[in-house]
């Protein structure tokens, strides 16, 4: 009796211990309930840097297309997406698996990211989620409230500058970091440098005294560690693999109906600038006539404000440039920068001309050019040769670059914007558009009665989802009923 009593003891042990084994057999491997912040950080941070699509080039003016009409290009868009929620869902699972770990450069990495995805979002509509944003899953939140676009800026701020705190005298090495290689002081620097570019963003509110833009963006600029150099660019280095090529790689439109704008062609030829020779192909003419590379003569570009069909025949009969080839041929073309140097030397240049830094504006600005020439003269393979540092000299000597500190306000602003705007081709995503909303440099050719859209309408999903708060969101913003194109949200009022 006394060993069938044993025998049963071990059955049930045998039987406890299989079942045990059996659950961690069956824990689904696509969706365990931990995983170490970097395997999410190399998804998040791809998808942040690269490159957005060619959108932003046709309302920026910088192409048309040919064969049929572009909303961008004529300016009658109307939705956009809640796309980056998605891709904040992904940070917040950063956040949270940073935070079990107790990794402070994770988590000072998810509040940046954070920050980057909620600037992108306010923009493009006004009013979002923003505290109360995805809490689906820890607080059952579907319908979140929309917060004002001040209370989203000051709070983008906010985990910027906590960011930075964590990433001070932070020396872990970042594992998962395709951007940085996990250096830790560069990534402070790009916090850094893109709280000057938010700061800037809200050059229109700079009276607002609970801002304090000029004071903070004087403090950072003076305190804290910001890019120095291209060897600080954001950027995202492109390889020849499966998943890691250059994002319009083999992309189709290239090859159709896309073409460059006459705006953007003309204000480089004018300016003699070599750059010209990177973005654009030569016309089918110009290179059946035996013109150049480096002549100027060999580039045109298509009306932005012509009926589409009558640039395509233009087009057809070879008298438009497309897009340099080397954008869609080549897997491994020039990094896309989520913020370069040049930028953020463009942008101390405008702090300069507004008084918020002592420093010498005309420094900043032939600093972002030569930063730009250094750029393409490191990565365009083929055209090194016309963006070396004499070439970049020689340019800011042109009648139309040079920059003097005797000019007025409005005149530098424009060359600055200017400059600036030519380094936003295929880098940035929608920066150089929203820099003219703000400033209106540089100008661009518009229809009379047809300005820029200053805004996208929420996406028809909020309306089915959580329709009382963007409702009110759309009243107190615009007035019931006003969520249209080209109200104006609070960041440019």
């Amino acid at each position: 009796m006394k060993k069938i009593k044993i025998l049963c003891h071990l059955f049930i042990l045998i039987t406890l211990s299989a079942c045990h084994d059996l659950s961690d057999i069956n824990e689904n491997p696509n969706n365990v309930g931990q995983t170490h912040p970097q395997l999410l950080l190399t998804n998040i941070a791809s998808n942040a840097f690269t490159v957005q699509g060619t959108s932003a080039l046709y309302a920026s003016r910088m192409l048309v297309q040919t064969d049929g009409e572009s909303n961008n290009q004529y300016y009658n868009w109307n939705r956009a997406s809640f796309g980056d929620y998605n891709m904040l869902g992904e940070v917040t699972k950063m956040m949270q698996e940073a935070e079990r770990i107790n990794s402070t450069e994770y988590i000072a990495l998810a509040k940046f990211f954070r920050a980057y995805y909620f600037y992108n979002l306010s923009l493009t509509f006004g009013d979002i989620p923003y505290s109360e944003a995805l809490q689906g899953e820890t607080a059952e939140n579907y319908a979140p409230k929309y917060d004002s676009q001040k209370e989203v800026f000051i709070g983008i701020l906010k985990e910027l500058s906590e960011a930075n705190e964590l990433l001070r005298d932070n020396t872990n090495l970042i594992a998962g970091d395709i951007i940085f290689g996990g250096n830790t002081l560069k990534w402070q620097k790009l916090v850094n440098s893109f709280r000057l570019k938010v700061l800037m963003t809200l050059s229109k509110k700079e009276g607002d005294a609970q801002l304090g833009i000029k004071e903070a963006f004087a403090s950072i600029y003076a305190n804290e560690p910001i890019m120095v150099s291209n060897e600080d660019n954001g950027q995202l280095v492109y390889s020849d693999e499966e998943g890691s090529r250059y994002r319009e790689f083999n992309s189709s439109s290239y090859g159709s109906g896309m073409y460059m704008s006459a705006t953007f062609v003309d204000r480089l030829k004018d300016r003699q600038d070599p750059r010209l020779f990177i973005f654009c192909g030569r016309t089918k003419n110009a290179k059946e006539a035996g013109l150049a590379i480096d002549d100027f003569n060999a580039y045109e570009g298509g009306d932005p404000l012509a009926p589409y069909a009558e640039v395509n025949d233009k087009a057809a009969a070879g008298d438009v440039s497309k897009v340099n080839l080397r954008y869609s041929t080549d897997p491994t073309t020039e990094p896309h920068n989520l913020l370069g140097y040049w930028e953020l030397e463009f942008i101390l240049a405008e702090a300069a001309v507004r008084g918020w830094i002592a420093t010498p504006a005309k420094t900043h600005y032939e600093n972002g050019v030569k930063a730009s020439f250094s750029f393409y003269n490191d990565y365009a393979k083929n055209f090194e040769t016309y963006v070396d540092a004499s070439d970049a000299d020689t340019y800011l000597s042109g009648s139309l670059v040079a920059f003097d500190a005797a000019f007025p306000t409005a005149k530098k602003l424009e060359l600055i914007l200017t400059q600036k705007y030519f380094t936003s081709f295929l880098q940035s995503g929608w920066r150089m558009y929203f820099d003219h909303l703000r400033t209106g440099y540089p100008s661009f050719a518009q229809t009379p009665g047809i300005t820029p859209p200053t805004r996208w309408m929420y996406p028809q999903s909020e309306y089915n989802n959580n329709t009382e708060n963007v409702s009110r969101a759309i009243e107190v913003q615009f007035g019931t009923g006003n969520d249209k194109i080209r109200e104006i949200s609070w960041w440019l009022q």
